[in-house]
C-alpha cells in the first residue's frame, strides 16, 4: 500500500508497509502456515500490461506444463533460489561460468554480475542490425534508437534473440527469456536493456527481477521445496490461465 503527499508542489509516494513473503520464519506466509490458515505456497503472475495477481496456497497451482526445480539454499540470505544455471544466447552457450540465481519480485530489473552481464551485452551488440544505433537515454545505461520512435517492445523484438537459463536442479529445467522479458521502451521511444550490471550495484549473485517474470506464473512451493514457472498471459484471471493450460 502507498500513501501520497506533496513536497515543493510535486506529488510523492511513500510505502505504508512491506509485505514479507520470503523463506524466513517471520514472513507472512510462514505465519499463516503456522496458524493452519494456508499451505506454505505462493505464486504471482505479473502482466506486461500492468497488474496481475498474487495467490497463497496451492489451489491455483497448475497440474501440467510447469517447469519445476528444487530450491537451493541461497548463500545470500533467505532469497528464493533455483540454484546454479548456465546462460545461453539464442541457444548458444556464452562460455561463462555457471551463475547463482535468485528470484526477487521486489526488484524491477534483472541483474547479472560482471562476467555474465558483459557476455550478454557483447552477444546482443553482435547480433543487432544497422538500423539500431546506440544512444544515451536517462532511463537506463544501455539503449538504442531506431529509424523512428518505438511505441512498444513488440515493435523491435524481432531485432533481438532470446536468452536461456538452464538450471542444474531440475530435469530439462530451462527458463526462456524472450526479448520482451529483458527490454523496455522509454518515453523517448528508445529501447533499453532491462538487465543491469549487478557488480556495479555491489551484488555477488544474479537476480531475476520483475521484468523477466512478466507473463509467467511463478510458484514458490515451500511445502515441497521447489520453484516453478509457466508462461501465460497474466492479464487474465488465475482461473482462466489454469483452464487455458492443456
Amino acid at each position: 500500500m502507498t500513501s501520497k503527499w506533496e513536497k515543493n508542489g510535486a506529488v510523492q509516494e511513500t510505502a505504508d508497509g512491506l509485505l514479507g513473503l520470503g523463506r524466513g520464519s517471520v514472513s507472512l506466509l510462514s505465519q499463516l502456515k503456522q496458524q493452519g490458515i494456508t499451505k506454505n505456497v505462493l505464486g504471482h503472475c505479473l502482466s506486461t500490461n500492468g497488474g496481475g495477481f498474487l495467490f497463497f496456497g496451492d489451489d491455483m497451482v497448475p497440474t501440467s506444463r510447469v517447469t519445476w526445480v528444487t530450491m537451493a539454499r541461497s548463500a545470500s540470505g533467505n532469497y528464493y533460489s533455483p540454484g546454479s544455471a548456465t546462460l545461453y544466447f539464442d541457444r548458444h552457450s556464452l562460455g561463462v561460468k555457471t551463475m547463482e540465481v535468485v528470484f526477487n519480485s521486489g526488484s524491477t530489473y534483472t541483474y547479472f554480475v560482471a562476467q555474465q552481464y558483459q557476455a550478454v551485452v557483447s552477444a546482443l551488440k553482435g547480433g543487432l542490425s544497422k538500423t539500431l544505433k546506440q544512444v544515451s537515454d536517462p532511463s537506463l545505461p544501455l539503449c538504442w534508437k531506431g529509424q523512428k520512435a518505438f511505441k512498444s517492445v513488440f515493435d523491435v523484438k524481432k531485432e533481438f534473440k532470446s536468452l536461456f537459463l538452464s538450471f542444474a536442479n531440475g530435469k530439462n529445467a530451462v527458463m526462456e527469456i524472450p526479448p520482451e522479458n529483458y527490454l523496455l521502451v522509454t518515453k523517448n521511444g528508445n529501447v533499453c536493456l532491462g538487465i543491469l550490471d549487478g557488480s556495479a550495484a555491489k551484488l555477488s549473485f544474479n537476480i531475476i527481477g520483475d521484468i523477466t517474470m512478466q507473463d509467467q506464473m511463478v510458484i514458490y512451493d515451500n511445502e515441497k521445496a521447489q520453484l516453478g514457472w509457466v508462461r501465460g498471459a497474466c492479464s487474465r484471471s488465475a482461473k482462466s490461465i489454469i483452464s487455458f493450460l492443456p
